[in-house]
């Protein structure tokens, strides 16, 4: 039997990320969106058990597909939740001698420069995706990934994500409605940019 998905508590209260998301919005996003991700995944793992002891090639091959979307999504989420803090944890605000930064600078010129940017090529995003602010292990640079509907990261095998964007629209709308853009841009003020540190420390050690 494969190992089931559950659902991760967060390191704050929905309201907690307020004014930027609404506790509303982050209530559905997480007791409802994510979960649901997690119950269908569950779901489809107790048919792809059953079609590999009966063997049916078939079923497998069909399951393959929404195991990863909903596998996909939970692994995306779960990143993106705790890439995000509270104003008054420290949200937004940006660790002294940070190694994240210090690349950024190199890369980009500023975190300004760097935020522009990536507001710039997740506007870009057509229907549903995330947008990535990912580590190349072979370059040993960062880099903006663009994955469409729920693929992760992980499906390249020298990229590492840093900072993962939840570019679906019920991430934003219920805040937001058609002005997606502000999203982007106040999301900022609610980054856990000590949690982008440590992915990179860890990533680029």
């Amino acid at each position: 039997m494969t190992t089931k998905l559950t659902l991760p508590k967060l390191d704050y209260e929905y309201a907690d990320l307020e004014p930027v998301l609404s506790e509303e919005l982050i209530k559905i996003h997480h007791s409802k969106h994510h979960q649901n991700y997690i119950d269908t995944y569950n779901k489809l793992l107790d048919e792809f058990d059953i079609a590999k002891v009966e063997n049916d090639i078939n079923k497998i091959a069909s399951l393959t597909t929404n195991l990863k979307f909903n596998l996909g999504s939970h692994i995306n989420h779960s990143i993106y939740w705790k890439n995000l803090c509270p104003i008054k944890n420290g949200g937004g605000q940006i660790p002294e001698n940070s190694n994240l930064i210090k690349q950024i600078i190199i890369q980009w010129g500023s975190v300004e420069y760097f935020k522009e940017d990536f507001i710039n090529q997740i506007m870009k995003i057509q229907g549903s995706g995330w947008g990535n602010l990912v580590y190349n292990k072979i370059t040993k640079c960062l880099e903006y990934l663009e994955t469409k509907d729920q693929d992760p990261v992980a499906l390249k095998s020298n990229l590492v994500p840093i900072l993962c964007i939840d570019g679906w629209e019920h991430a934003w709308y219920l805040k937001y409605r058609n002005v997606k853009k502000s999203y982007y841009t106040e999301i900022w003020k609610i980054i856990n940019w000590a949690d982008l540190d440590k992915r990179f420390n860890e990533a680029s050690s």
